[in-house]
Order: structure tokens, then C-alpha cells, then sequence
């Protein structure tokens, strides 16, 4: 892009294949906001928030620049959870993950899957059935809105543990706070998406 070049309605400015002054503004500007320099008090109190959720700096620290909110609740799917058919029970070690997260536990079960059974297994404050595989972008979001407003929760404070990308779009049509894989977070290496 040359320098007189008109930038299009959408583009955000950045350096494309500009370089010197322009790209050190917006390297330096990105990286501000991106919580560079954050005071030390307040990284502690996040590394605390992080563990006492069960995730990982990183994965909290971008969520929450991303967001600008807290994490209150994790929406967690029975895919997550290993759970794929009736009479399974979720895995121990998988429960005791749950039980000392400091976010509140929220299921969204695959059809087949006895919700009330793995929401006493998870000690869930809800329970739902997940949008139907195929169901359109729209419908997923006033599901998504919809029970959202039912547990009076914000979206952008919900982190969705799934493992499907049929669950990622559910998180994104309903405006959840991110997306981590259900493997991920049950082995501690979250990354949010």
C-alpha cells in the first residue's frame, strides 16, 4: 500500500507492508494494549484469579484484555467432559477439576446425554441442551442469548470448555468470553481461542 493510498472502510490501520515510523507506533500501541506494562499488583491478583478459575495466565490474561470483564462462569459440554452416551459418568478426575474452579459450572449436553445426571455430577447451576449440529447461525444465538438471560449472565463473562466446532460457533453466535478444548483444560494447558 503506498502512502497516499486510501485505506478501505473496515481496515483497522494497521502497518500492512509499511514500515519504519508507522510500524513502530502500532507495534508499541499493540503492545500497551496488550498489558505489557500492567502494575505488578495487578498481575498478582490475576495470576491468583487465574489459578483459583483452573486456567492458566495466558489463557486468563487474554481473555480478559479481550473482554474487559472477569470470568464468573464456564459452560462446560458433555463432549468436554467425556461423556457421550447415557450411564456414563463423568470422569473423577474431571469433576474434581470443576469442583475447585472458582467459576461457576454450567452444562450444555449433546442429545442422548441425561443433563440432570451430569448436573448433579458437576454440581451445574444449569443445565441446557446444546443448538442442534446443523441448526443456523441465528438460531443458535437466541438459544445461546436465551439462556444467557435466564441465568442472568453476561456473555462475555462465560468461557465455553467444548471440543467441537459446532460448540465454537456456539460460542461465538452467543458471545461468549472464548473457547477452550475440553482436553486442554483438563490437563492445565488451556489456551482460549
Amino acid at each position: 500500500m503506498s502512502a497516499g493510498a486510501a485505506i478501505g472502510i473496515g481496515h483497522n490501520g494497521g502497518p500492512g507492508t509499511a514500515s519504519g515510523f508507522r510500524t513502530h507506533c502500532w507495534t508499541q500501541a499493540r503492545r500497551e494494549l496488550l498489558g505489557a506494562r500492567l502494575p505488578t499488583e495487578v498481575v498478582r491478583l490475576q495470576l491468583r484469579r487465574a489459578k483459583a478459575l483452573g486456567l492458566d495466565y495466558k489463557t486468563y490474561a487474554g481473555v480478559r484484555a479481550t473482554t474487559g470483564r472477569d470470568l464468573v462462569a464456564f459452560l462446560y459440554s458433555s463432549n468436554a467432559l467425556g461423556v457421550f452416551r447415557p450411564g456414563q459418568a463423568v470422569p473423577a478426575p474431571e469433576a474434581a477439576r470443576i469442583a475447585a474452579s472458582a467459576a461457576a459450572a454450567h452444562l450444555g449436553g449433546s442429545p442422548g446425554v441425561p443433563l440432570d445426571v451430569l448436573a448433579r455430577q458437576i454440581g451445574a447451576a444449569s443445565a441446557r441442551r446444546l443448538p442442534a449440529f446443523g441448526a443456523s447461525w441465528s438460531e443458535m444465538r437466541q438459544e445461546m442469548k436465551h439462556w444467557l438471560r435466564a441465568q442472568d449472565l453476561p456473555g462475555d463473562a462465560v468461557l465455553m470448555i467444548g471440543e467441537t466446532a459446532h460448540e465454537r460457533e456456539m460460542m461465538t453466535a452467543g458471545g461468549l468470553a472464548g473457547f477452550v478444548s475440553g482436553q486442554a483444560f483438563f490437563a492445565g494447558v488451556a489456551d482460549a481461542i
